[in-house]
């Protein structure tokens, strides 16, 4: 093992553990985004504080986190490479464990969209559809997430069942990125079995 081996792994992990929404809450509205809505720093809660705009933004700007971390480590290590996936365990992980926040961050549903966008675009092309239909049919982005996540397991044991691919890391990965959406989604899913999650609403709002 040389150093790239260490570094470019802790690399994506402090990529991944930027934590954008609280940078651009902090940068343009002046406010700690912890302290509003959830108290999550992703692009839900910032959607609902700071409009349909920012919410965008710091979505896409969190599934570009995932995105570097693997083109990154494939530029390093070559596709299919254990440590590609590796990487990009680690981006996720920093997103929703960032050391610049006491280890308290978002979900890393978008940062993980990132990393697939990489590694599986086919899969997780599917898995947006699956969001967009949940999120537009039933208003709660919290249950989109989870059968996003459980829609992008399925079509990657599809895809193994087939022959068509034999990319074991990568499925270890999507069984830890699922079972880990889910587990940071369990206030939701008591909310959802109660009738009290909150849905989406678009607006303008949270001009600075």
């Amino acid at each position: 093992m040389n150093s790239i081996d260490i570094l470019l792994p802790l690399l994506a992990y402090l990529l991944g553990s930027i934590p954008i929404g609280w940078i651009i809450a902090r940068l343009v509205f002046k406010t700690d985004i912890r302290h509003h809505g959830s108290g999550n720093i992703g692009a839900t809660n910032a959607l609902r504080q700071f409009g349909t705009t920012i919410g965008i933004l710091v979505m896409l700007l969190d599934m570009t986190k995932g995105i570097l971390a693997v083109l990154f480590a494939k530029s390093a290590f070559g596709v299919g490479h254990p440590l590609v996936v590796l990487c990009g365990l680690l981006a996720i992980l920093g997103h929703v464990f960032p050391v610049w926040l006491k280890f308290k961050g978002g979900k890393g549903v978008a940062t993980a969209a990132g990393v697939f966008v990489a590694l599986s675009p086919w899969n997780l092309l599917i898995g947006l559809l699956v969001f967009v239909v949940m999120v537009a049919i039933t208003k709660y982005v919290s249950l989109g997430s989870i059968v996003a996540a459980l829609s992008l397991l399925l079509f990657h044991l599809i895809d193994l069942i087939r022959g068509s691919s034999r990319d074991y890391a990568l499925l270890a990965l999507v069984f830890v990125v699922v079972a880990m959406i889910i587990y940071k989604h369990r206030t939701n899913i008591s909310r959802l079995r109660n009738g009290t999650e909150s849905k989406i609403s678009f607006s303008k709002k949270g001009k600075a």
